[in-house]
């Protein structure tokens, strides 16, 4: 590759075959309007020499509800032109995320996957080597820290669903623009990526911020116990598996997962949905089986580095209080109970969810159907390619996950049965799906983070400046220019890499409460630890292949 930086025309497909050393052309898509007095980030174009990135703005306001079509003119552009063909959606109202972008970065990826692979591989070498009695001495290791008491749990909840109540009163009511209206960028940004970091650092604060268990406290104090109908057991979580599809679904597929207005909706209806059901069933039964967002958070709450002790009760019967401990990553997943079949789906669910996400934006995906990433149709009409990838790649992973658990038990001579084996060394996909959930969303974190900061502190979009910041300026740096691209992939794999390593370690301690003998637990690990080498090269490269928005 030659510092020309050649340009392919529309039709046809960029050469991106990377070499040794090299960041090729990184293109870079935003959509970075400039409402209500928000400034937006420089569009000053960057000569593509190799080594270095393109980043052009593009004016993405969608007020009156559709997206409007690329002009004519910026086709003449050659590859820029192709680029810019990605906004190109039908007349229908169709919003992508306030993230997407069109995104090509070429990098000596055979080097990263690789050292990835080798990784993971040896730290599981390690481990088979290592006392048989290690990870338990490991995850035993506590700091306690301080205690404290529930007592402001609803106060807390109930400011949430104040916070939530006004969000989906902006969403109905604000700015169609999904950078300017706070709902769209609280759900997608702050929730569905900010609070799952804090969920995998600091332990469930999702607990006490959920807006559901305020509401719920007070209607309890004010009409007395009700008496509730408890779930049969079989029931299990599906539900939850249910709902987490259809959220995923929304997110991925729907053709406007960013409208404001059909946001709210959505998001309102499913509270007061939820909250019906909390009524009905128990917030304790719910929250455990229903709710999918309470599922999936505890679940990445595991991982925290942080462990509340739920405390113990008094004479009165009243709980004392809550202590907080500092521990190893993982460790709350050494005493973890199996998961039923229905706990299993929504794990996987989750992993192969994010994963599909960013496979569905890769030129390999869109090449497989015939399509030109760099003539996208847009999302209607993608929707059967879309929800079918989905499908898929749960029923993938589920197969190679329940193979690699069948072989292991085979090697091993396990007399336990597959559900409960299956059941147990599932919690070592926490690990992975959190990493891989931070890595993969982290750019949207980085950028649309200051576009949540802005909108908030105008929420329906009247000239407030509640919290100061309405006409910040917005700095896409984090995610711009050769060198920030160089760290922030390099910062992404670590990320998986280190994930999928401490995957290595849970499952290993996991494997020592099925098999008494050590070469028993390092048998029943080795197909699953070809699982988790073959998806760390997957991550890695659904990071490095060229994508689009």
């Amino acid at each position: 590759m030659d510092n020309s930086s050649s340009f392919a025309p529309p039709s046809v497909l960029p050469d991106i075959s990377p070499t040794r050393g090299e960041i090729g052309r990184h293109l870079h898509l935003r959509q970075s309007p400039t409402s209500h007095g928000r400034r937006r980030p420089s569009e000053l174009p960057i000569s593509p020499q190799v080594g270095e990135m393109s980043s052009f703005g593009k004016e993405g306001r969608t007020e009156g509800g559709a997206v409007e079509r690329c002009h004519s003119a910026a086709k003449a552009i050659c590859f820029l032109g192709s680029v810019a063909s990605l906004a190109l959606l039908l007349p229908t109202p169709a919003f992508a995320h306030a993230s997407d972008r069109g995104h090509v970065l070429l990098l000596p990826t055979g080097y990263y996957v690789a050292g990835g692979a080798f990784a993971v591989a040896a730290s599981f070498l390690v481990l088979a080597l290592l006392p048989s009695d290690f990870p338990a001495r490991f995850w035993r290791r506590r700091l306690p820290l301080f205690a404290f008491g529930d007592g402001a749990r609803a106060v807390v909840s109930l400011i949430s669903f104040a916070g939530f109540a006004i969000l989906v009163a902006a969403g109905l009511f604000g700015s169609r623009d999904p950078l300017s209206n706070p709902l769209p960028l609280a759900i997608w940004t702050l929730l569905w990526v900010g609070l799952v970091l804090l969920q995998g650092l600091f332990g469930n604060l999702w607990s006490w911020l959920n807006p559901w268990y305020g509401p719920w406290r007070v209607i309890s104090r004010l009409f007395g116990n009700r008496k509730t109908w408890r779930p049969p057991a079989w029931l299990g979580c599906w539900p939850a598996f249910a709902l987490f599809f259809a959220f995923a679904w929304f997110e991925l597929i729907d053709p406007a997962p960013d409208d404001p207005a059909r946001l709210a909706w959505a998001a309102g209806l499913y509270w007061l949905l939820s909250f019906a059901a909390m009524l009905v069933f128990g917030y304790r039964d719910w929250t455990r089986r229903g709710e999918f967002l309470t599922v999936f958070l505890a679940m990445v709450a595991r991982f925290a580095l942080l462990e509340r002790d739920e405390g113990k009760r008094n004479e009165g019967g009243r709980k004392e209080g809550s202590r907080l401990s500092l521990c190893w990553p993982g460790a709350k997943l050494s005493n973890a109970a199996p998961l039923s079949l229905s706990g299993i789906a929504f794990l996987l669910l989750a992993l192969s969810s994010v994963s599909f996400d960013g496979l569905s934006k890769t030129f390999f995906w869109f090449g497989l159907f015939g399509l030109n990433p760099l003539e996208f149709p847009g999302r209607t009409a993608v929707i059967g390619i879309g929800s079918f990838g989905l499908v898929l790649m749960f029923v993938l992973l589920a197969a190679a996950f329940i193979i690699a658990i069948v072989l292991g038990q085979h090697l091993a001579g396990s007399p336990h049965s597959l559900s409960q084996a299956a059941g147990l060394l599932v919690w070592s996909i926490v690990p992975i799906a959190l990493a891989y959930h931070v890595a993969h969303y982290l750019t949207t974190l980085l950028v649309d983070g200051q576009y949540a900061m802005a909108a908030l502190s105008d929420p329906f979009a009247l000239g407030w400046n509640l919290f100061g910041t309405a006409d910040m300026r917005i700095e896409a740096g984090a995610a711009a220019g050769a060198g920030s691209a160089w760290w922030l992939w390099n910062f992404q794999a670590g990320i998986i890499i280190i994930g999928h390593m401490l995957a290595v370690l849970v499952a290993h301690g996991l494997a020592w409460r099925l098999h008494s003998r050590p070469a028993g637990a390092a048998l029943s690990q080795f197909p699953l630890t070809v699982l988790m080498i073959a998806y760390t090269v997957f991550g890695l490269w659904l990071l490095a292949t060229p994508s689009v928005g």
